[in-house]
């Protein structure tokens, strides 16, 4: 695979080459080569074509300045090669650091609010397609319907647990269906978000951040590149940057926020949508504990539990939160 692959891509005689493990999704390696460091990474749970339609995306982004690796085109001008039944692409390795966002100081998590804000306006001009006239619609989960879905799962965990996950995992379903059942009557109205939207990243996490020297060199994983609301985008990127450990740092999300609306005018009205819909998608979405289940990968399951414990955290401090999001 590897001699067809630095063929196909122009990188010579490869001298090293490591797995890195980190990655939850597609496979990845680092490679050394005569043309330089890659990261290599085999595509599994993304179409073809849509990888190709992303990857393109980053020619033009990095040509404007913006922190994205430039993918190698093959010989035959295709940023995807395709080698015994799976497909491939190359990016020049970019040396940095994952940092989540509360290790962050104040002026960084502005300035990555800022970042977000350039990479949609980076793609208003180069997104991969015209933006759809109709706003693009969220599904909004029905009570009902994830009640059952906890049923499923607590069906799906041992009767009489034995493992320390298993319990508090069984012990988390009870109390979320507690939870559905008291705030049935928030759900959001309607399917269509508040607020402008275009093409978002739909993963903008530290994962998927490299950082050095106190800025932001790369940003990687354009898997999920789509057309979503942009506040969407935001309180998502707020919630996992900056809900760690059971809570919210409220003060960095005001920043992250903050730091955002200083590129792109997004009104506080539609970013309360946004967050409020984000905070219904968790209430009834389990989709961390059924990757566990499936996959037998207690990565997934630990991430349930984290997230279990912010949703109850947020649900109590629901005006804190909503305030924290709103800043200028």
């Amino acid at each position: 695979m590897l001699p067809s692959l630095s063929d196909a891509f122009g990188l010579g005689a490869v001298s090293d080459r490591r797995f890195l493990a980190h990655g939850l999704m597609n496979q990845n390696w680092r490679l050394v080569t005569a043309a330089g460091v890659f990261a290599l990474k085999e595509i599994t749970d993304v179409p073809l074509p849509k990888v190709r339609r992303n990857l393109a995306v980053l020619l033009d982004l990095a040509r404007e300045g913006i922190p994205v690796p430039a993918p190698l085109s093959a010989a035959d001008g295709d940023l995807v090669a395709e080698v015994g039944g799976h497909g491939y692409c190359v990016l020049p390795w970019v040396d940095g650091e994952h940092l989540q966002g509360t290790d962050l100081p104040l002026d960084q998590v502005r300035d990555l609010g800022a970042l977000l804000g350039r990479l949609h306006e980076g793609m208003r001009r180069h997104g991969p397609g015209p933006v759809p006239e109709q706003a693009p619609v969220a599904k909004v989960r029905d009570v009902t319907e994830a009640d059952r879905a906890a049923a499923g799962l607590l069906s799906r965990l041992p009767s009489a647990p034995v493992t320390d996950f298993d319990k508090a995992a069984a012990e988390a379903l009870h109390d979320r269906r507690g939870l559905l059942a008291r705030y049935a009557d928030a759900r959001p109205d309607g399917e269509v978000p508040a607020g402008p939207y275009g093409w978002t990243h739909g993963d903008f996490q530290y994962r998927n951040l490299l950082r050095r020297d106190g800025r932001v060199v790369a940003v990687l994983d354009w898997d999920r590149l789509g057309v979503r609301p942009y506040g969407e985008e935001v309180a998502r990127t707020a919630q996992v940057q900056f809900g760690v450990g059971g809570a919210f740092d409220l003060d960095r999300v005001a920043a992250f926020c903050s730091g955002y609306r200083s590129v792109i005018d997004l009104s506080e009205g539609d970013l309360a949508d946004a967050v409020r819909r984000l905070w219904w998608k968790r209430l009834t979405d389990f989709w961390q504990l059924e990757f566990y289940l499936d996959r037998q990968d207690l990565t997934f399951g630990q991430m349930f539990l984290t997230d279990e414990a912010l949703l109850n955290w947020w649900t109590d401090r629901a005006d804190e939160v909503q305030a924290a999001y709103a800043a200028r």
